[in-house]
Parts: structure tokens; C-alpha cells; sequence
């Protein structure tokens, strides 16, 4: 995790909730009036979100303390202690919101991507994100992919390019897509396919693709096209797969499966700040 990113997007995230002043806090508590609250789950899974409870209280004031409780991706179950964070009550109020929407979201994608890798033990199947991220969140989001057990995909369109059925319907063939994209790019730089029949398939294996995606296919018809495709080139499954049909695509024998629910469409994980002193900073 980029930390000085980090710090510049909740610098932004504080800015849009607290604006000028944070009415509901600064009217009835003094500055100098300290306190107390820990974070608690209200539910089972896996713990993400360090970062974010220690950077953001830092920002709000250097004399504000926290204290975890549970490691990073740890397995968490309700009614476990998360975080302790003493200090200021005007700030642990004016942070407590914006804190705990960005470790509700992470945790709850650590904890999709963590029942998604389960899906594949006993094989070398790896589960991966998409570029289907909350826009101004997708490091923090693949953050949390990571701490699940998942891999990332691409960071965005400038690390990989990954040619879809538009860029190949616009350039006439996979094989004129393929050669003007190798002709223009450094060496460095990995060229992904996404194919839907056989014949795509091969073309693309002739073209040199270095990962050819199969796009919307049974786990049956993988198998049978992953025998066809050279061990130099990376497999990867996608679309239409769910938490019931992981398992069965991993035994495919495809690298890895792309899953853009672990991401888009994921419940809050519930967190609970419950207030247990007053007057703690002195303490």
C-alpha cells in the first residue's frame, strides 16, 4: 500500500465529510475534552483495514492513540475487539464515519475473496480482481483482494493491455490487434487476449498472445481448450462464474479466475464503535 496515496485520499475523504467544522461535535465537546471507543465486529470473516484506522487518526491529530487488536487478514469472528482509539472526542467523532465506511468495504471484500480462494484449494488455481472497482477506492480495494488470499489483475488500462472483443471487432482480427499492440509496446509489457470460440483461441495461441482469457465458457469446454494452449501462455476464466461454480473451473486446469463481484457488489462488513471511557487521553 502506497502510503503517501493513502494519506492524500483521506486527507480528501475528512475534507468532504467534515468540510468546515463538524457542527454535531465541536458544539457540545470542548477540544480539549477527551475519550475512548473501540471498533467491534458484528460478524464472522476476515480483518482489513490497519492502514486505514492508523493513517486516518494520525491525520486528524498526532496525539490521538490507537492500539490494534487483531492482526492484518485475520480470521475475525462477531463480537471481536478490531481497534481501541483514544483521544480528542471532537476528532474520534469527525473521523469515526469515514474510518469505518472504508474498513466495513474492505473487510467485507477480504472476506469474499477469502470464501473465493477456499473454492480452489487442491489445485494451482488462483483467484484474481478486475478493473470493476469503486472508482477513487481500487487501491485500497485490491488492497483488500490481497489480504484475502487473491491476486490482482491489472492495475488499471496503463499496466497490461488486454484486447475485448471491441478492440479486436474495431481492429478486424485478434492477429491485427495483437501485432499493431506488440509493434507499439516495450518489451515489458504483457499482451492479454479474451477469446470466445475455438477458432479465436487459436489465433490467438498463433498470434503469441501472452495470456489468453476464455470469456464466458463452461469449466468443460475450458478443460478442453486449456489442453490445446502452449505452457509458455498464461489461461485465465472469467465471466458468469460464481462462489457455487468456483471449484469446478479450478479443476480445469485454468491459472487463474477473474471475479469482479469480489469487488463490485460486495455487503458492508458491520462494525460497531461502542464508546468505553471519558477522559482516556490523560489517562
Amino acid at each position: 500500500m502506497n502510503l503517501f496515496k493513502l494519506q492524500h485520499m483521506l486527507k480528501e475523504f475528512f475534507i468532504e465529510d467534515i468540510g468546515d467544522n463538524d457542527l454535531s461535535s465541536t458544539t457540545i465537546f470542548p477540544a480539549d475534552e477527551a475519550g475512548q471507543f473501540s471498533f467491534y465486529a458484528k460478524e464472522d470473516g476476515i480483518f482489513c483495514g490497519t492502514p486505514i484506522i492508523e493513517t486516518g487518526f494520525a491525520l486528524l491529530h498526532p496525539s490521538i492513540r490507537v492500539t490494534m487488536h487483531v492482526a492484518e487478514g485475520a480470521r475475525i469472528a462477531y463480537g471481536d475487539k478490531l481497534a481501541t482509539i483514544a483521544g480528542p472526542i471532537q476528532l474520534l467523532l469527525s473521523g469515526e464515519r469515514v474510518v469505518l465506511n472504508l474498513v466495513q468495504r474492505l473487510c467485507a471484500i477480504a472476506t469474499m475473496t477469502h470464501a473465493a480462494a477456499s473454492q480452489t484449494a487442491g489445485t494451482t488455481t488462483k483467484i484474481c480482481d478486475t478493473r470493476k472497482t469503486t472508482p477513487g477506492l481500487r487501491m485500497l480495494e485490491k488492497y483488500a483482494v490481497r489480504i484475502g488470499g487473491g491476486y490482482n489483475h491489472r492495475s488499471g488500462l496503463y499496466d497490461c493491455i488486454m484486447l475485448k472483443d471491441n478492440h479486436i471487432a474495431f481492429c478486424g482480427s485478434i492477429t491485427e490487434a495483437v501485432t499493431r499492440a506488440r509493434q507499439a509496446i516495450g518489451h515489458t509489457v504483457k499482451i492479454e487476449v479474451e477469446i470466445e470460440t475455438r477458432a479465436q483461441l487459436q489465433e490467438a495461441i498463433e498470434a503469441h498472445a501472452d495470456i489468453i482469457m476464455f470469456d464466458n465458457q463452461t469449466p468443460e469446454t475450458i478443460r478442453e481448450w486449456q489442453q490445446l494452449v502452449p505452457e509458455t501462455i498464461v489461461t485465465e476464466a472469467s465471466g458468469g462464474i460464481t462462489l457455487d461454480t468456483i471449484a469446478s473451473y479450478a479443476q480445469s486446469g485454468v491459472h487463474y479466475i477473474s471475479l469482479g463481484f469480489l469487488t463490485h457488489s460486495v455487503k458492508a462488513f458491520d462494525i460497531s464503535a461502542l464508546v468505553e471511557l471519558k477522559g482516556a487521553l490523560n489517562a
